[in-house]
């Protein structure tokens, strides 16, 4: 089954949260895939995105580029994974239809909006009953924090 983390964003926002699990991600040799619910959000990320240089470079690519399968962490508001990445991180409280596509799901969610605190409940019950491997972890002052 698929490793599913859910991911409560606590004290950070979103664009300052995930560049750090990303780099972790191409650190291990893994690529990615985010996706985003509309395009303002995307570009928002992708600008974010392009401008890290620290702790590393974090390249990337979205729609519209020559070569999507080599890019390292691709941007989507669809479901497509033109990379290959094993690793998918959702974003604005999307939903991945089929979770045994990928090796392990990162699960953003904004803690200071109570109804992406709901919805990410639904979707840890969902993916409960599929029989997913599931961990959820929790901002702290100093990183992640993992509950049991």
């Amino acid at each position: 089954m698929t490793q599913i983390g859910f991911y409560h964003l606590t004290r950070t926002s979103l664009t300052e949260a995930l560049p750090m699990l990303l780099t972790r991600t191409l650190d291990s040799g893994q690529k990615a895939v985010v996706w985003c619910t509309d395009k303002p959000a995307l570009d928002e990320l992708d600008k974010t995105l392009w401008q890290i240089a620290t702790p590393r470079w974090l390249p990337h690519g979205s729609a519209g580029i020559a070569c999507p399968d080599l890019q390292p962490i691709w941007l989507s508001t669809g479901d497509d994974c033109p990379n290959e990445a094993r690793f998918l991180f959702l974003t604005q409280n999307r939903h991945c239809a089929d979770p045994a596509r990928f090796e392990r799901i990162f699960d953003l969610f904004d803690g200071h909006d109570e109804s992406a605190v709901t919805a990410a409940r639904a979707r840890w019950a969902q993916a409960h009953k599929a029989g997913h491997d599931l961990a959820y972890w929790r901002q702290e002052d100093k990183g992640w924090k993992r509950a049991r």
